[in-house]
């Protein structure tokens, strides 16, 4: 949906004069980052030896040294980052919906099970590790908190986020005292990677247990940011005065002081903190990133975008189409039934993360010159009213 300056401030007063300058191309701007930074994660996944299936067995050995830093570089955080996002964007649509006077979740509830629809075709027709399903779902939790009061908005953050961070301190912990058992890996390596498309697709589909089990950890996650993207704007994140600039300068030097080092020591103490690194660390930096991007949007409204921001912006735009378009063009690049050019080679590897990056970049802006959104959206948009709701 398309968002005016009047959705970004505090509730019951003149809130044009205070939304900070380019708020909506940073929002804009984000998005795209965030979403070529998933992929600077997923494309490892795709160039491994035998696929991304053969990355959940743990066959191949262990990455290199280089591997492994260049996979911290974008590991959880970017993801993180559009999981916050997306609770910014649940409460713009909240305050659309009560500015019309429209029921709330209302509309919103069906738009959740179209993402989950669109989800599961994602998951089965491409993509083992699919994010949107895991979107969904927390998104019918949050949709019904999202306009309560603070108190029962804390309370909830405070609880799941509290069961869920103990139990990832948990599972570490098990890593930890029983490596064997935690860290064991199957005997050969899988096929999937040079299997077809249709016995990949067969295969999500017999082992959807296993491959949607991180759903498990994404959810409750989601839960939390979602809540936290919804109180940071009502906080006055994205608002040019004086309590906004402050609380951007402080997510920004607590997300990104203490959060890179703490994302650099979780990532040398070896993959028994693998879950810590992915799930606890990398909001913290998300927080970070998300405070410095608005500050220097902002600072810059004055110059003329160039070409990278207009394509990461683009980007942003039709973030759900490239999301899905990026995993297409990755699985035909580097598994067999296409051009088969996995080699799990870090040349090779950013070679193709870059490629892709690029051509979003190019074929978004083209798209919009024609379109106000991406294909994806507009599907979504007509299967969820178009524009009689939120």
């Amino acid at each position: 949906m398309t968002v005016t300056d009047e959705q970004v401030g505090q509730d019951g007063g003149s809130t044009r004069e205070r939304a900070a300058p380019g708020r909506i191309a940073a929002l804009d701007l984000l998005r795209g980052i965030a979403i070529l930074g998933t992929l600077g994660t997923n494309i490892w996944l795709f160039t491994s030896p035998g696929g991304a299936a053969a990355w959940l067995a743990g066959w191949g050995g262990g990455p290199t040294d280089a591997e492994t830093w260049l996979t911290a570089l974008s590991n959880g955080k970017f993801l993180a980052l559009l999981t916050l996002l997306f609770g910014i964007g649940m409460e713009l649509q909240y305050r659309s919906a009560v500015r019309r006077g429209l029921r709330w979740p209302g509309r919103y509830l069906l738009r959740a099970l179209v993402l989950l629809a669109e989800g599961f075709v994602h998951y089965v027709l491409v993509f083992e590790f699919d994010v949107l399903m895991g979107y969904a779902i927390a998104s019918m939790i949050v949709a019904f908190l999202v306009g309560r009061s603070e108190l029962v908005v804390r309370t909830w953050a405070g609880v799941v986020g509290g069961i869920y961070v103990a139990a990832i301190l948990g599972l570490t912990a098990l890593m930890i005292a029983f490596p064997e058992e935690t860290g064991s890996t199957p005997s050969g390596p899988p096929a999937y990677g040079s299997a077809s498309w249709p016995d990949q697709v067969q295969a999500r589909l017999t082992e959807m247990g296993v491959y949607r089990i991180e759903l498990i950890l994404i959810v409750p996650s989601a839960v939390v940011l979602f809540l936290v993207g919804s109180r940071l704007v009502r906080a006055g994140l994205f608002t040019a005065t004086a309590s906004g600039a402050r609380l951007r300068n402080r997510l920004a030097w607590v997300g990104l002081g203490a959060g890179v080092p703490l994302n650099a020591l979780t990532t040398w103490a070896g993959p028994d903190w693998s879950l810590v690194d992915r799930y606890l660390v990398p909001p913290l930096v998300a927080l970070g990133i998300l405070a410095l991007g608005t500050s220097l949007v902002a600072r810059s409204q004055a110059n003329r975008p160039g070409l990278l921001r207009r394509g990461l912006e683009s980007v942003g735009r039709t973030a759900l189409t490239c999301y899905v378009l990026q995993n297409v063009l990755a699985s035909w690049l580097c598994y067999d039934w296409g051009l088969g050019l996995a080699d799990g080679s870090v040349v090779r590897t950013i070679a193709l993360w870059t490629g892709i990056s690029a051509l979003l970049m190019v074929l978004a802006p083209l798209w919009l010159r024609y379109w106000s959104r991406g294909p994806i959206e507009i599907v979504m948009h007509r299967l969820t009213g178009g524009n009689r709701g939120a």
